[in-house]
């Protein structure tokens, strides 16, 4: 069957997060093979359905479709008492809860942590906030990119006389939700052991210095100043030749990534033999780290020369052939189009009722051999009567009034917007 159906097979969560940093987490744990039921509102869902522009009426953004794979959707309206009230009967039945609602919005709900355990001690609780308990923003609202500013990323990113430049992948984002699924997993395993539940919580902020941890070494081996931008280079020092070398034709993303090591130093006399510049071995300009380093300008000068008249994908393969690192600079499509991902499964096909096949990234560990599948995102109340029958036993009739008064959603329902 494959590991995404036993790793974490019988593992029921409660999915009230929205947007990315939540439910990237429980994309996770859902790719792992955990029943992940998403709780939506009846009346629109997770926002992240309709957040991209042009999108059209009736129909899940993208965005919302690659955060939310093999998932279930149950609509239900928080709004209501009944809506509460039956959100903590699944409770009961629930191993894990994860929100990332605003400050202050669970409590208000009456689904914080003391009121979920009152009814299931043993729930692993988790929560995404975009400042921690404690910090004088703690109040505050966050997005990746605000996670990204805070928390230090931004300062250590662009080039060294520029301005502080956001990454483009969500690190505030996805990177904080990763952070938190591997917790729950933790937070699960000891409760094998114990019986006992846990309250998990990161902070958007507080999840980015732990993507800092070289810049922070950097400081401290740099007397305490704060770490500077670097540019193409590492945080961490300045080592030549290492940089972004344009390629032939000289698109937007006609680039190649060269780097040689500090501690290998084979690496540089390797380089100059594939661009046919062994006479520079011994000139005393570059036959050191540090002459390197004082001399990178005409270094880059001499390696751009050589890799302007060869495309990106040439100068990678006949490069890295010589042992030394080297990666041509993809954009999105050359990778979405890449068949070697799609045959390795690291790219997949969500087959989607509505938007029919999307090639999405899937989770790219390999379990024996390959990555879990991915399944579709729900529609919206997609499983809104599955879940209340086989989780609370709910009859059909209690079901009926509960859609008929609004409380809870089904497909046909949900899917007006």
């Amino acid at each position: 069957m494959g590991a995404d159906k036993s790793c974490l097979a019988g593992v029921r969560v409660l999915d009230l997060s929205q947007f990315e940093a939540g439910p990237s987490c429980t994309e996770a744990l859902a790719w792992l093979g955990a029943e992940v039921v998403k709780v939506e509102n009846p009346r629109g869902g997770d926002q992240g359905r309709g957040i991209s522009l042009g999108n059209i009426e009736g129909t899940d953004s993208h965005y919302f479709l690659m955060l939310n794979a093999n998932k279930k959707s149950l609509a239900v309206n928080l709004k209501a008492a009944e809506g509460v009230a039956l959100v903590k009967r699944l409770a009961q039945s629930a191993d894990v809860f994860v929100e990332n609602f605003a400050p202050g919005a669970i409590e208000r709900l009456g689904l914080d942590y003391p009121s979920i355990r009152a009814v299931n001690p043993g729930i692993v609780y988790a929560q995404v906030k975009g400042f921690g308990e404690g910090s004088p923003y703690a109040g505050n609202l966050a997005f990746d990119m605000i996670a990204q500013a805070c928390g230090g990323v931004m300062s250590v990113t662009g080039m060294p006389d520029g301005p502080p430049v956001k990454p483009g992948p969500t690190f505030g984002d996805t990177g904080t939700g990763m952070l938190l699924a591997i917790s729950i997993l933790g937070a699960l395993y000891r409760r094998r052991e114990t019986g006992e539940g846990q309250l998990l919580q990161v902070a958007m902020q507080d999840a980015m210095l732990h993507y800092m941890r070289i810049a922070f070494a950097t400081q401290a081996k740099n007397g305490y100043t704060p770490a500077r931008r670097a540019g193409a280079a590492s945080v961490s020092g300045q080592n030549a030749p290492c940089g972004i070398y344009p390629c032939r034709p000289g698109g937007p993303n006609d680039y190649v990534y060269i780097y040689t090591s500090r501690g290998n130093p084979e690496h540089w006399r390797r380089l100059l033999a594939v661009i046919g510049r062994e006479d520079l071995v011994d000139d005393p300009r570059f036959a050191t780290g540090l002459a390197r380093s004082q001399h990178a300008a005409e270094l880059d000068a001499i390696i751009g020369e050589w890799t302007r008249g060869r495309d990106k994908h040439e100068a990678m393969r006949v490069i890295g052939a010589a042992g030394v690192p080297a990666g041509a600079v993809l954009d999105t499509l050359e990778l979405h189009d890449d068949p070697s991902f799609e045959q390795r499964r690291i790219m997949q096909v969500m087959r989607h009722p509505v938007a029919g096949g999307v090639k999405m990234p899937a989770w790219p560990v390999r379990h024996d051999g390959a990555p879990p599948q991915v399944q579709p995102a729900p529609l919206l109340g997609e499983h809104t009567a599955d879940v209340l029958a086989r989780w609370l036993d709910l009859p059909p009739p209690e079901f009926g009034a509960l859609e008929a008064s609004g409380v809870v959603g089904t497909k046909q329902h949900a899917r007006t917007r």
